[in-house]
This record gives C-alpha cells, structure tokens and sequence, in this order.
C-alpha cells in the first residue's frame, strides 16, 4: 500500500465527539491522529455531514475536519488547514 499521508500519525487511544452543531453529535474513539488529520471509529458512520468538528475534551483540542475515506466503522478525516483552534497536550501536536 503506498502512503499518502503528509504528515507521519501518532497511535493514541482517547474518546472523542464529532460534532454536528445545534447539540447533535456523534462519540467516537480516536486511533491515531496527526497535524493533518485522524482515523476514527465511530458505532456507525451513516449520515456524517460533509463538515464537522472532532472534540477531543481531554486534551482540549477541536478541529474543523472532513471525511476521506469510510470502511465499515472506521473513518480517516482530514483537518481543515486553516486556523487551529486549540493546542493537543497529551499527543504532542501543536497547532499553530
């Protein structure tokens, strides 16, 4: 398989929220994540909008991300590159 990652993903294991707006949201379990983007496994992925924000309420970290790719309840997502929006202290990223 080749690699298309631009950035190398660091394996962690932390709940997270994929959030909706207006209060809906989806929990998850992030399994691995970098500057560019995660993989996450969610009980099911039907229905996921476009846009979304991955909360990660531990590390205090939330991002505007997008679906790329979807295999069963596995998803990979994709970080917007524009302004970072807060800082992951337990994995080591910075956004700047």
């Amino acid at each position: 398989m080749i690699e298309k990652r631009t950035a190398p993903r660091q394996k962690v294991l932390q709940h997270g929220t994929l959030s909706f707006g207006r209060g809906c949201g989806l929990d998850c379990m992030v399994r691995n994540i970098s500057s560019g983007g995660a993989r996450l496994d969610v009980a099911n992925p039907f229905g996921l909008p476009q846009s979304f924000m991955l909360l990660i309420e531990t590390d205090q970290f939330m991002r505007r991300c997008r679906p790329v790719w979807c295999s069963g309840t596995r998803i990979g997502v994709a970080f917007d590159q524009g302004k970072a929006r807060a800082t992951v202290s337990g994995s080591g990223l910075s956004n700047s």
